[in-house]
């Protein structure tokens, strides 16, 4: 009976002796860890964790402003060729297709009649002409039949009249002459300008009427594209008109855009879609350039010179305006209200920020005013990643301040 109390007083000694010890140890570990700095950098005073941001340096640069919209491609000149007369086509000297030269022959019509009638005019004034000559002789003779007074003055003044009346006879003669030929000029048709004809749906023997098209007639070299502009940049376009600017047109297939001049701009903007529609005038002599293709434009209207660049996420548009976070050396982020100027790609000109200053692109959104940042470098070969080959912190990565692996607290014994 003895025996069995001293063994349960020992158990019970034994118990209290290992929870003591679990006791001191637990509190020991609970002041070091008190005692240990944070992995992450721990607390600042005041009680706030610093925002971890991704910073960028405002540069300076000279920013083209360029207007970048879709056009198309439209003939300088286009011909719809009509005869002039109701007449029967004799001959095709085209192919349709075919390029031609202004004033090359590209149909004749049955100009027998016409022939005819010019033979008969010339006729007539031929005839006349040779009367015209007679009564010229007969009125010199009556003068000097006067002078000797053989003749009575009236008799000369009446061959006078007949010599007048016989010139405007001439007159007349020529006249019709030459309304022949213009009539028999009506029987060929000519092209009127250098270009590509189109189909060609007249063949000989066909009866063609003025009310008919024969053919179209296209000019391919130069040529223009058509593009609207946003009524926004219309001072700057006019400006870009004057000193005959360059544009751009991006043709699908080709390598290299091609190069244009700015030709005209309309007089009016339209009310509904609040652009004005702008010509440029292009070479074309390969023909890269169709009517009724769409290409892109691009056209620089003017030149921001020296203007600060910061990337466009840095950006935040509130309700008072668009702002940034400005870092200084103090690792302090202070709100600064900006001026966008003008954004082209991934970048944005502002006014409002001196070059060289560091600005938040990355983690705006835990930012505050006047609040402490920690700068967030990328590692190498990651988007965005410093050239210096730093290897930056990740976030969620167990790091000490120093750089060095941060170890979890080890449990000493008693």
């Amino acid at each position: 009976m003895k025996k069995n109390v001293a063994v349960a007083l020992g158990g019970v000694l034994i118990v209290a002796v290992a929870l003591g010890w679990w006791s001191m140890s637990a509190d020991k570990s609970a002041a070091r860890n008190a005692k240990a700095p944070s992995a992450k950098g721990g607390a600042v005073a005041g009680g706030g964790v610093p925002a971890l941001v991704t910073l960028a340096t405002a540069k300076k640069q000279d920013v083209p402003v360029t207007v970048q919209v879709n056009g198309s491609v439209v003939s300088l000149n286009s011909v719809d060729l009509r005869p002039q007369v109701t007449n029967t086509v004799s001959a095709v000297h085209v192919k349709e297709g075919q390029f031609v030269k202004a004033g090359q022959l590209l149909f004749s019509l049955d100009d027998r009649n016409d022939q005819a009638n010019l033979a008969r005019a010339r006729a007539q004034q031929q005839k006349d002409e040779a009367t015209l000559a007679d009564l010229e002789r007969q009125y010199r003779r009556s003068q000097e039949l006067v002078a000797q007074n053989f003749i009575a003055k009236s008799a000369a003044d009446a061959t006078l009249s007949q010599l007048e009346a016989q010139r405007a006879a001439v007159a007349a003669d020529r006249a019709a002459v030459q309304s022949a030929q213009v009539a028999l000029g009506y029987a060929t048709l000519r092209a009127p300008i250098a270009g590509r004809i189109g189909a060609v749906n007249i063949y000989p023997g066909t009866l063609v009427q003025p009310t008919l098209s024969l053919v179209t007639v296209t000019q391919l070299d130069p040529i223009a594209v058509s593009f609207p502009v946003p009524e926004g940049n219309l001072q700057d376009l006019l400006e870009a008109a004057r000193s005959r600017s360059k544009v751009e047109a991006v043709v699908p297939g080709r390598g290299e855009p091609l190069t244009g001049t700015l030709d005209f701009v309309d007089n009016t903007v339209d009310p509904q879609i609040g652009t004005v529609r702008a010509k440029a005038v292009f070479a074309n002599a390969d023909q890269s350039l169709w009517p009724g293709q769409f290409v892109g434009t691009r056209i620089t209207v003017r030149m921001l010179n020296g203007v600060t660049v910061v990337p466009a996420a840095a950006l935040m548009m509130l309700s008072d305006g668009a702002s940034l976070y400005v870092v200084d050396e103090a690792k302090t982020a202070t709100r600064r209200k900006v001026k966008a100027l003008h954004t082209f790609g991934t970048q944005v000109a502002v006014s409002g920020v001196e070059p060289g200053e560091q600005v938040v692109i990355e983690g705006s959104q835990n930012v505050r005013p006047g609040g402490k940042v920690r700068v967030h470098e990328k590692a190498p070969g990651a988007p965005g990643a410093p050239s210096n080959g730093t290897t930056g912190v990740t976030p969620g990565s167990a790091a000490s301040s120093d750089g060095t692996d941060a170890k979890p607290p080890r449990r000493e014994r008693a």
